[in-house]
């Protein structure tokens, strides 16, 4: 673990300047394959943000494999490079079996550039092409060397779009919607073919009438509210013992090595005293996200996306506040409940109706205010960084953190959610 801090400090010196973002890349199943990583100039006593793409290059060079596998754990990482960066040595200290190469739309088909792709992919290298609209010369020339094709659907016409997408299809390529916003857009996407999609419309809660919770769903919903009441244990041992998934789950989870129990726990009730009140709402937090329907339920976005806010805004606090772990719980409450309005399909009002939280918790979650909240609006900054950039600077300020301070807090809370799936969930 202190080879990895370490590590992890070592990469947060060389992107002093830079923001950091990754945007989850989902499958046909909503399955979380791929992140594309974004590096923004910080622009010191500026609040504008720059794309730079030889820093990006950069940065990547200096950490290499090891700080990429932290950013981006079992997934791969798309990495925009323009033809300045394609053409340098920086390239190789990327691996090959990690990254996709993003071809931007800016590139040219120039004899050089179209030898040194051919180069590349000989090497293993796998290309995307970025921001495709139209098949334009250049992208002809350089769609035999892509495996990916990036369509930027945002305001594009469905007719447009269905012409476009059936003439990439026919070349067997896999094709990559990016800026989804919507579910709507997302199943237009995938009717014609899609393969991956790029944006943010998982987490946008859809509020449907009438909707109901799972039993399963009511059963954590209420041991989260005992708990938060500071509830009897004989009452919340009762609460889990009538779901029998729950209990197994609970049991698997305090015999995992991760745990460290000195013998094997056999009941509920010691499994509660081994897991204590803290890490034990914290297990459900986190369980309320997992899609136990699917194999590979750990894949899932909200998980990724709720569990990475939870730990970001965690250690925020243990940066701000070093000795307040009330306040260090209560952040990390914030973050992962922000996304709870999405994955319930009901306003974020009504399920603080049934769960009990500090006042401070629900003036982030409902209205953004208080230091909460401004940690929230941070980490959703930091999602959307290319609209959102310009707010960084100012927030950060606000938080009394810096680029460097942020980015370093960002690594561990990409290697402790990629961890997650390791765990017993």
């Amino acid at each position: 673990m202190t080879a990895d801090l370490d590590s992890n400090a070592h990469f947060a010196q060389n992107v002093r300047e830079f923001f950091l973002a990754r945007q989850p890349i989902l499958n046909r199943n909503q399955d979380l394959v791929a992140y594309e990583l974004l590096f923004r100039n910080a622009a010191h006593g500026n609040a504008n943000v720059v794309d730079d793409l030889s820093a990006t290059a950069t940065v990547m060079a200096h950490v290499s494999e090891l700080g990429l596998s932290n950013v981006v754990g079992d997934a791969l990482g798309f990495v925009n490079v323009d033809s300045s960066v394609l053409m340098s040595d920086i390239v190789g200290f990327l691996p090959a079996d990690k990254v996709v190469l993003e071809l931007l739309e800016t590139i040219k088909a120039t004899p050089d550039i179209l030898a040194r792709v051919a180069e590349l992919s000989a090497a293993g290298y796998t290309f995307a092409l970025d921001d495709v609209v139209t098949q334009s010369d250049d992208v002809r020339e350089l769609l035999p060397f892509a495996r990916i094709i990036k369509v930027d659907i945002k305001d594009m016409q469905l007719e447009t779009l269905t012409m476009l997408s059936r003439q990439l299809k026919s070349g067997n390529k896999l094709l990559l919607a990016e800026k989804v916003e919507t579910v709507d857009e997302f199943r237009i996407c995938l009717d014609l073919g899609f393969d991956y999609f790029q944006g943010y419309y998982f987490a946008r809660p859809i509020i449907l009438n009438g909707k109901k919770l799972s039993p399963s769903q009511l059963t954590i919903l209420r041991l989260l509210s005992q708990i938060m009441t500071d509830a009897d244990s004989r009452e919340i041992e009762q609460t889990i013992k009538h779901d029998a998934s729950l209990g197994l789950n609970l049991l698997r989870l305090v015999n995992s090595a991760g745990v460290g129990a000195a013998q094997r726990i056999d009941s509920i009730g010691q499994a509660l005293m081994v897991l204590g009140r803290t890490q034990l709402q914290r297990w459900l937090q986190i369980l309320l996200y997992a899609n136990s329907d699917k194999a590979n339920h750990l894949t899932s976005p909200l998980l990724m996306l709720a569990t990475t806010r939870g730990k970001l805004l965690e250690l925020m606090v243990q940066r701000i506040h070093p000795a307040d772990r009330g306040m260090a719980d209560k952040a990390f409450t914030v973050g992962i409940m922000s996304l709870m309005d999405a994955l319930f399909g009901l306003p974020m009002e009504d399920i603080l109706g049934q769960i009990a939280v500090a006042d401070a918790v629900r003036d982030a979650l409902l209205h953004r205010h208080g230091i909460f909240g401004d940690m929230l609006k941070l980490a959703e900054f930091i999602e959307r960084i290319e609209e959102a950039g310009p707010l960084l600077a100012p927030t950060l300020h606000k938080l009394n953190l810096s680029v460097e301070e942020l980015a370093l807090l960002q690594l561990n809370a990409f290697q402790w959610t990629n961890d997650l799936s390791g765990r017993a969930i």
